[in-house]
């Protein structure tokens, strides 16, 4: 199913910059970047709560906030996209 996860990290301290750096390097490891603080993660539900306790972990909830989009499995009907930066199928065939 494909999850976007958004959030945003308040960024005033050095504190909350590491735990912003955090925060996108879990992201990372779960798929793609599509803006600054969005990612678009193709999980199985295991993958998918692994992820969200991941980030639980990290975040100050009293400071940051942090959120999921369930789009389902059949998400390419739910996305458009406009603009620069068109981001690859990471369920597509990669030929190298």
């Amino acid at each position: 199913m494909l999850v976007l996860v958004t959030y945003d990290v308040n960024t005033e301290d050095g504190k909350g910059r590491t735990r912003l750096r955090k925060v996108a390097k879990q992201c990372v490891n779960y798929g793609q970047r599509v803006q600054n603080s969005v990612f678009e993660c193709v999980l199985d539900p295991g993958q998918c709560k692994l992820l969200k306790a991941k980030l639980l972990e990290i975040i100050d909830q009293e400071k940051d906030s942090l959120r999921f989009y369930y789009l389902g499995n059949q998400y390419r009907n739910k996305i458009e996209h406009y603009g620069a930066k068109e981001v690859f199928d990471q369920e597509g065939v990669i030929i190298i």
